[in-house]
This record gives structure tokens, sequence and C-alpha cells, in this order.
């Protein structure tokens, strides 16, 4: 079938709340390519939204899947358990940043270790309250909804929400959000909304994802750390796009040299097959009783093995060291095209590895975002094969998640692609 014959069904079979960036069906992929069902090859800038950091079918995944699939595929770990579910847990336990001891629940999606994590901080502490944070995205079930700080389109039409969650402003420089800011509207919050002795968690992205690739000032973690130890709340890092490489090391919030209470963790660990998990410290995650923590599809069989090989590929092809290297290339080139080439409608570069963000206003004007240049952008980019996402609360940013597998001729051309639609854009304007 065509594309537009695949269109054409997907409106009749598929309700139009689940929306598509493109029109075009993928057929096949590659490492940081795919092609759709016509044939025509596309650079992959997207990655799935960050679940491919090892690329299209690594090689090394998809051995371990075959090899997987030949003994069995579900058995649900809480019935008969398998060593994959249990060796990844250790593994993740090793890997999780800090001296504590450490324990890991394995799950399906991000959404569910966000609620997870909830349900073990609320059990450890014997406390209802939530906090996160203004631009943050945890997830579309109701209780990460409620978290999720951008109402369009997460949150429009869904309410009411689950009570006990508060937000607190994002500390972002380019905007003139300063951590003092955050940090008074957290007192602020604690002497006219909830005491502190009634908060179980804050739980925050170290890098936000769809709020707009902003990096958590590494002053902020630490008041934040500080916090949490005076009042004995529950500090939960979002590692779930951040997370396995995708910063230049394993997990971002290694930057800050902070030991999180707990992570939760998804995207990239399954090496392109749906899987999630929470790693806490292990006084914290066996707080709930047994039983009280589960899933029937929780960590796949699958999954657990693509993860396992997803995680040796990270560490023997130094993936880490080649998102630092990726990351430098585009932030390089996007700087290029607007110090030397005057494309004022970039308005901040920013990135920390390879989560590389390019903030699109009008004029250079940080408070005039161009939300309809951005989109301009991300269906051009596709018209000439290259996929791109948008993100951002105002939808003005573009975001950059090349998967770490890329090669530098691969990264080249999506860039040149991508220089060109913007100075032909930009003639336009």
């Amino acid at each position: 079938m065509t594309n537009a014959e695949l269109w054409k069904l997907r409106e009749t079979a598929v309700p139009r709340g689940v929306s598509n960036m493109h029109k075009t069906f993928t057929a096949r992929a590659k490492n940081a390519e795919l092609w759709d069902v016509e044939g025509r090859r596309y650079i992959d800038f997207a990655a799935g939204i960050a679940v491919l950091n090892t690329g299209h079918l690594h090689p090394a995944v998809r051995e371990a899947v075959a090899k997987q699939l030949d003994l069995f595929t579900h058995t649900c770990f809480q019935v008969t358990p398998y060593e994959v579910y249990v060796r990844l847990c250790d593994r993740l336990n090793r890997l999780a940043p800090g001296p504590t001891p450490k324990k890991t629940i394995l799950l399906t999606t991000g959404a569910e270790a966000i609620e997870n994590a909830v349900k073990i901080a609320r059990a450890h502490t014997g406390r209802p309250g939530v906090i996160s944070f203004g631009g943050a995205f945890h997830g579309r079930t109701f209780f990460a909804m409620a978290m999720t700080g951008k109402v369009a389109p997460y949150k429009t039409g869904f309410g009411p929400f689950p009570g006990d969650v508060h937000h607190m402003p994002f500390p972002i420089a380019y905007h003139g959000s300063t951590v003092a800011d955050s940090l008074r509207a957290l007192d602020e919050l604690f002497h006219s909304d909830i005491e502190p002795g009634q908060v179980a968690a804050i739980v925050i992205e170290p890098v936000q994802g769809e709020g707009g690739f902003y990096p958590a000032p590494p002053e902020l973690l630490h008041a934040l750390r500080k916090l949490c130890d005076q009042h004995g709340i529950v500090f939960v890092v979002d590692e779930i796009q951040t997370g396995f490489g995708r910063t230049g090391k394993m997990f971002a919030i290694e930057y800050a040299g902070i030991e999180p209470d707990m992570m939760t963790l998804a995207k990239s660990l399954g090496g392109g097959l749906p899987l999630s998990a929470v790693c806490g410290k292990a006084e914290i995650m066996d707080a709930p009783p047994p039983g009280g923590l589960g899933g029937t599809y929780a960590g796949s069989p699958l999954a657990c093995a693509a993860a396992l090989a997803a995680i040796d590929a990270i560490e023997k092809e130094d993936l880490c060291g080649r998102a630092n290297a990726i990351g430098a290339t585009i932030q390089s080139r996007l700087l290029a095209l607007r110090d030397t080439d005057g494309l004022h409608a970039i308005g901040d570069v920013r990135g920390l590895g390879a989560m590389v963000a390019m903030e699109l206003v009008e004029d250079g004007d940080a408070s005039r975002p161009d939300a309809n240049l951005t989109r301009a952008v991300v269906q051009e980019a596709a018209r000439r094969g290259l996929i791109l996402l948008s993100c951002g609360v105002r939808g003005n940013v573009i975001r950059f998640l090349v998967p770490l597998t890329a090669s530098d001729e691969i990264v080249a051309e999506g860039l040149d692609i991508l220089a060109g639609l913007l100075k032909d854009l930009s003639r336009k304007s």
C-alpha cells in the first residue's frame, strides 16, 4: 500500500487523539536511517523520541532478542520469575549513581514508572504530596498527567486530575527565570499550600524533555537534594529521556554529582522494545508490601534481553563519548547558522551531550516564540528526507535526538539538509 492509502486507513481505524507528525509510514529501518513504504529514505534525528540511543536494530540487541524468542516470550515475572529480569535489575542497581544499596522494579512504560515511583514514595513516607515542575512531562496516565507541567495537548479536556500535586517554576536562564526564583516559589508553596512534612516526593527531569530541553542547573539539584534530606522527602529524578548515554553520561544526574533516592527509567533502556524501571535506594524500594507492585507484562523477557544487550553496547562502544562528540557537532553547526549566517530566528542553542535543542523566535527575541516556523521546519525537513521533532511549552523548540550510533557522515548529511531548509525559509519570510 502507498502512504496515501495507509493514511486513509489510519483515519478510519485510529482515533484522532493519536496524532502523527508525518503522513509517511515506515517500512524498515537501520541504525540512523529509515525507509517508508514507497521506498523513500530518511535520516532519523528523532530516534523514536529518544528510544533508540543504540540505533534501529542494533546487531547485538537483535541477536539477544532472537535468542530469547527461541526460549519463551512471557510467563509473568510475578508467577514464574526468570533470569533476565533479575540480571537486568542487578545491572541497573550497579549502574545507578551513589554508594547506597539499590533495588529495581521493571515495568513497561515511562508513565508506569512515574506512577510506581509515587506509590513507593508514598508507602515509604506515609505522605500524600508530590511536587513537580512547570514544563515537565511525566506521562499520559492520570497521575502522570497531573504531574506534567504542560496543558496542551496532554491535559486538555481530561480533568479533573488527582489532588496533592503541586508545581513550581523551572529555572530557565534564557527566559530570565533563575534558581533563586524557583527556590523562592518553593518556599512560598511550603507556606501557602502544603507543609514539607506532607510531601512524599519531589520529581524533576535533569533536562526537561517535552518542556524544551532545558537543563536543570546543578545548584538547583543540590538545593533540592539538601531540602529533601532536611524534610524526609524522597528525591526522584526522571531519567526517562535523559538516560543511557544520551547526555554524555549514563545518567544526566551524574553531572551534578548527586545520588537520587529513586530514578525512573524507560525509552532507550529497552534498545527499542517497551521497558521501564524504577531504581532506588533499597530501603525506600522495599516500602510497599508484597503484591503492592507489579504488572502482567512488566519486565518482558524479550525487552530485558534487549536491555542487557543495549547496555553492553553503550559501554563497549563508548556511546557516552559518542554523545558528546555528536552534541558538539550539532551545537557548533547551529551556532554557526545563527552567528555567521545571520539566521536570527535561532534564538538559543543548548544541550547536554547529544540532547540538543534549537529555540526558534522572531527576530532573535526570546519573548516572541515562533511556533509557526518550528512547524514549518519539521514538515519541510521531512519533505527533504530528515525526521525532526519539536517540543517546548510554546511549541517553538526543535530537539535533536540523533542515535548515538550514527556515523559522522549521516550526522553531517542531516545537518546539511537542516541548514539548507532554514536558509530557504528565512529568505521566504
